[in-house]
């Protein structure tokens, strides 16, 4: 535990180059998402041919990153749905045009990104949810992939190791979803196939504090930290982006494990 303190103390000397700013914006509220659940899930349930594992490795509580591959239009949709908490993700600004699938998407507290505001501004608004002690549902591959053979995953972006570092304590946990795209292929179904079997194999969480130090992780010390931290900007930044490329590639062969097409 000592040794994790020190790491950690290490670690927040670095901060003005991991830190991601938060938007400022507080998080839509979501009075009606209980309801909803209620609602939809009964009726959902006897008609949705779903197989969930592993679905006690999501905190129920606390910072908490969902980390999934992503095949179809309906991925966050299983998400969501099964979770069994909140869980927020960033969705381009085309989703709200429709008024109805607008009032959908803030009722469960998606929050709305325009493609415009670049990056950073998406990556800020991650950060709001983090900092709110939330769950944030996110596609480490960074867009749906439109691969026709297996393997589908595409390699992972290093979006998800740079909130994972900006937030230490936030848990990143791995889910592999499999036949999403049966279930909705993109171009070519229009609405869902809830009688296709969809897979959702969630794996054990890990949190950068936790990662940085492991020997089959980031393998760091204090010291190191703290050699890392005497070097020039430009060099510190290399050495931060081989960090959340190992960070990332790891995760990525966690869901291929799991499962991940």
């Amino acid at each position: 535990m000592e040794h994790d303190e020190e790491l950690l103390s290490a670690w927040s000397k670095l901060d003005e180059h991991w830190r991601i700013p938060t938007s400022g914006v507080p998080l839509p509220s979501t009075p009606n998402y209980s309801i909803i659940r209620w609602i939809v899930s009964p009726l959902l349930r006897p008609i949705i041919n779903t197989k969930l594992n592993g679905m006690h490795h999501i905190p129920r509580k606390g910072a908490v990153i969902l980390a999934a591959n992503h095949l179809s239009h309906v991925d966050p949709i299983m998400v969501i749905a099964s979770a069994r908490r909140p869980v927020r993700y960033l969705a381009k600004d085309a989703h709200f045009k429709s008024a109805g699938v607008r009032t959908l998407m803030s009722a469960t507290g998606q929050i709305e990104t325009k493609r415009s505001e670049g990056g950073n501004e998406a990556l800020a608004k991650a950060a709001d949810v983090l900092d709110a002690g939330a769950a944030l549902g996110i596609f480490p591959e960074g867009t749906r992939s439109k691969r026709t053979e297996a393997p589908f995953l595409l390699p992972g972006k290093t979006g998800v190791a740079r909130l994972a570092a900006s937030y230490p304590h936030a848990v990143v946990v791995p889910i592999a979803l499999l036949g999403t795209r049966n279930m909705m292929e993109p171009q070519r179904h229009k609405l869902p196939r809830p009688w296709r079997r969809v897979t959702m194999n969630t794996g054990k969480g890990v949190t950068w504090a936790e990662w940085l130090g492991h020997e089959h992780g980031g393998s760091m010390t204090p010291a190191l930290i703290e050699e890392i931290a005497a070097l020039e900007d430009h060099e510190i930044r290399q050495k931060l982006s081989a960090m959340y490329r190992k960070f990332t590639d790891q995760l990525m062969e966690t869901l291929t494990a799991l499962g991940a097409p």
